[in-house]
């Protein structure tokens, strides 16, 4: 539960102090003294300046310390050596919480960070919450509360409405806030957590999810924090019917990648940001313009079980240019059913099949444009409509504006796309509630969110007598070799090849032949590089030879490697490889990994990503999404792989995660699936364990 009291104190407290308040209003310090009267705050204002009576017109104390009233809220802006003094202050007043604006800590690095921690520890033991350092404040649009010192408030009118804005980079708020404004967008609160040292987007994320002013809450992100706090959050806002939507920097390989594994190339930690928010239910936009477009199609709603678009429109071109990006994103567009050519007909509009429904030689009239709309409102073939509007939008909204505002939001989502630019066609969009969008990227980014959008999955218990029998084997090693590795993942439920480990090359093997034969070594991970493997070895003598020229080319490869034999296996075939990965990401926590197999497995970045462990219906949808997988799905009549056994694979390789010691990397690459109703066998594995 969100602690009332602080949402209280940070929201709607009824006294603040301003700590290092001045007169002068060509200083940033002046400005939250000046905004909150501006914006109509009724409460106390206590300006703290051990060198000024008064400021601008309210008086000033030296010190928190001479203040007789109690103080909800402190509003700190002294320089950094300083702030340690002003937050004990605050723990001797029981102030609830304190905003820290000033810098130069976690932010400039090490020693930063040192005085952030012992700014905590001090605010911590004096029960006094923390939002910030470097933070830019926090506005409640109901409450006159503008307590920030974000320039744009100098001239800005803040219009209250229903989204709530919560930013990591404060310098981006007035950004956020004035390009919100300029998509008519009013707002119930908006908050910079700064540094998040201590209050976290996912504990405000929480406040918001109870708030009653608040229907939609925007996230601008640049990492995932406290992902726990911020998944119980999302999960709470869902539940309030409250859509969560994040724009997040950070697309590029920013993130730890693990270079012993083809799972640490594929995967950085944009993606593994992506499967978590999916997880939890909320909604991720590409774009920033999204941000602010998307919440009108989404405000009461919630995520759809099927996700077809059907698109009409008076501009061919225009409709275009959202269609085709639509097709890249992978958004199923759909033509018209004959039932809906047919109803039509028999009012006399006549449509055609395509997946287009272009009614621009239809004279733009107001009657067949409406008609069509409303007929595809109305069909169960489509989930969501796409209206797109050429030059009417902007000299003639009567034509197909008005038919638009006519049919309304109630039933199926309905987007809106203006080819030109008609600001007044979009504003009466806007201030009946549908969805207008300015670039046909938005537009689309916005109804592939959608598409995108679940809601909040539920992890499957741990199957405890696995990971028991799992964990048992593990030993002493933090590296497990090969044959260590694949036991332990067929101990969880994934099929082994059936191997053994000779140390001499003309030593006999059960395993029958044809074999492999390959290093055994937790030092080398890509034996392949270190030409370490042979394949198809029919009989003993073939074995011996290539034994010898594996050990030759092993300590050649890297002379310090700690060999400990030659794994031979029986030689496993199949219809496709796959690759099989884990890894606990420092954000986010686990995640499972299935892509195209092989050596080149990071090369073609084909894969699904989810945080672990998955079910095995969500082992199976993750099947469905690796493009390079149709292969065994059936595609153009080739032979169905065991999709089934692959799924059950994916599930019970990742319970991985229910492992202790946490299990820090581990992969099976190839996984090779056999034919319908053959199973899946594991071929290589690697198994990385963490340090204490």
């Amino acid at each position: 539960m969100p602690d009332q009291k602080l949402a209280q104190a940070l929201f709607a407290p009824r006294s603040i102090a301003l700590i290092g308040a001045s007169g002068d209003a060509a200083k940033n310090t002046s400005r939250p003294q000046r905004f909150l009267r501006k914006h109509g705050f009724s409460g106390a204002v206590f300006p703290i300046n051990p060198g000024r009576d008064e400021i601008l017109g309210e008086k000033a104390y030296p010190d928190l310390r001479a203040v007789a009233a109690p103080v909800d809220h402190a509003f700190i802006m002294v320089p950094t050596s300083a702030v340690v003094e002003a937050v004990a202050q605050c723990c001797e007043k029981k102030v609830r919480v304190a905003t820290i604006f000033s810098d130069g800590f976690a932010e400039t690095g090490a020693e930063g960070r040192r005085r952030q921690d012992a700014v905590i520890e001090i605010a911590r033991a004096g029960g006094v919450r923390v939002l910030g350092p470097n933070c830019i404040g926090v506005i409640n649009t109901r409450g006159g509360l503008a307590l920030s010192v974000n320039a744009v408030l100098e001239k800005a009118e803040i219009a209250a409405g229903p989204v709530a804005i919560v930013s990591q980079s404060g310098s981006m708020m007035g950004s956020l806030m004035s390009r919100g404004q300029g998509r008519g967008l009013g707002f119930s609160k908006l908050v910079s957590v700064g540094n998040e040292s201590d209050v976290s987007v996912g504990e405000v994320t929480a406040m918001l999810a109870d708030d009653p002013d608040t229907r939609v809450i925007l996230l601008f992100m640049e990492t995932v924090r406290d992902a726990d706090c911020l998944a119980a959050a999302a999960r709470r806002a869902y539940a309030a019917g409250k859509p969560v939507v994040v724009f997040k920097l950070g697309r590029s390989e920013v993130g730890v990648e693990l270079a012993s594994s083809h799972t640490g190339a594929m995967t950085g930690s944009d993606e593994t940001a992506d499967a978590f928010f999916r997880a939890h239910g909320m909604l991720r936009v590409e774009l920033l313009e999204t941000l602010f477009e998307l919440p009108q199609l989404i405000a009461g709603r919630r995520p759809a079980p099927r996700h077809r678009v059907a698109v009409l429109t008076t501009t061919g071109g225009g409709a275009a240019t959202v269609v085709d990006r639509l097709g890249v994103l992978g958004v199923e567009v759909v033509p018209p059913t004959d039932e809906v050519i047919a109803s039509l007909a028999r009012r006399n509009i006549r449509i055609g099949k395509a997946r287009l429904t272009d009614l621009t030689l239809a004279g733009t009239k107001k009657e067949i444009y409406s008609g069509v709309l409303n007929e595809l409102l109305a069909s169960d073939h489509c989930d969501l409509t796409l209206a797109v509007v050429g030059s009417s939008s902007q000299f003639q909204p009567h034509l197909a504006i008005d038919p638009i505002l006519e049919a309304g939001t109630a039933g199926k989502p309905l987007a809106v796309f203006c080819a030109p630019q008609a600001d007044a066609s979009l504003k009466l969009l806007h201030d009946a509630g549908i969805a207008a969008f300015r670039t046909p990227e938005a537009c689309a980014d916005a109804i592939r969110a959608w598409r995108d959008w679940r809601a909040p999955g539920q992890a499957p218990p741990p199957d405890r007598a696995r990971a028991a029998a799992a964990q048992q084997l593990f030993g002493s090693a933090r590296r497990l070799n090969e044959h260590e590795a694949c036991r332990v993942f067929a101990a969880l439920g994934v099929p082994a090849a059936r191997s053994e480990v000779i140390t001499t090359p003309g030593q006999a093997v059960k395993v029958e032949f044809p074999v492999v034969a390959k290093v055994l070594s937790s030092d080398i991970a890509h034996k392949t590089e270190a030409r370490a493997v042979r394949l198809d070895l029919a009989s003993q003598e073939e074995l011996a030879a290539a034994c010898e020229e594996i050990l030759v080319n092993a300590r050649a490869y890297r002379k310090d490697a700690r060999i400990e034999g030659v794994l031979v296996q029986r030689m496993e075939r199949g219809l496709a490889e796959v690759i099989l990965g884990y890894k606990r990401d420092p954000q986010v926590g686990p995640v499972v990994v299935l892509g195209v197999g092989g050596v080149l497995a990071e090369i073609y970045r084909d894969f699904a990503v989810r945080l672990a462990p998955v079910s095995q219906e969500e082992a199976a949808r993750m099947i469905e999404e690796v493009r390079g997988l149709a292969v065994i799905r059936g595609y153009r009549n080739l032979s169905k792989g065991d999709c089934e056994a692959l799924a059950q694979a994916v599930a019970a390789f990742s319970q991985l995660a229910a492992l202790a010691p946490r299990v820090l990397e581990a992969e099976v690459n190839p996984l090779i699936v056999k034919p319908e109703g053959a199973g899946v066998v594991a071929v290589d594995g690697l198994l990385v364990l963490a340090e204490n």
